[in-house]
């Protein structure tokens, strides 16, 4: 009888692996970020609602409008690069920057902020950036490959 099992393990050897990989990169769209979108999308969802979450969107009125704003804009960055990815990751290094300035934005916008206003905008302005990083990094190396 006919060995018929199949080694699992390594798909390198099987006739088809160049045709399946190619496929995976149609479905894709050669997307290799495609697990940040979601992320980049809930940090500007919540950098717009936290001055409500937080609770200080009456005692810093300028910041609250402030986070609203860049947190609407994030969002937009987040669905542009859902819809449109090989045009929008080349505004990933403005969301590197918009993450920059939410950690300063406390004290250039704000007037006498707590400490809770302003880790809340260190923490968003912290994954702001690191999220734009890693769309940066994603879209260099797919330019390059």
């Amino acid at each position: 009888m006919a060995d018929v099992s199949h080694p699992r393990g390594d798909l390198a050897g099987h006739p088809d692996a160049s045709e399946m990989q190619a496929r995976y990169e149609r479905v894709l769209g050669g997307r290799d970020v495609v697990l940040v979108d979601g992320p980049v999308f809930l940090v500007g969802l919540y950098c717009a609602a936290s001055p409500w979450i937080v609770h200080y969107s009456l005692a810093q009125p300028s910041l609250a409008t402030h986070n609203l704003i860049v947190g609407i804009a994030i969002g937009l960055l987040a669905v542009g690069f859902t819809v449109t990815p090989a045009r929008m990751y080349g505004l990933s290094g403005a969301m590197c920057a918009i993450g920059v300035w939410m950690i300063i934005a406390p004290w250039i916008v704000g007037r006498g902020a707590d400490a809770g206003v302003i880790w809340n905008n260190i923490v968003i302005g912290a994954l702001t950036f690191l999220l734009g990083a890693l769309c940066v990094m994603a879209a260099s190396k797919r330019r390059t490959t």
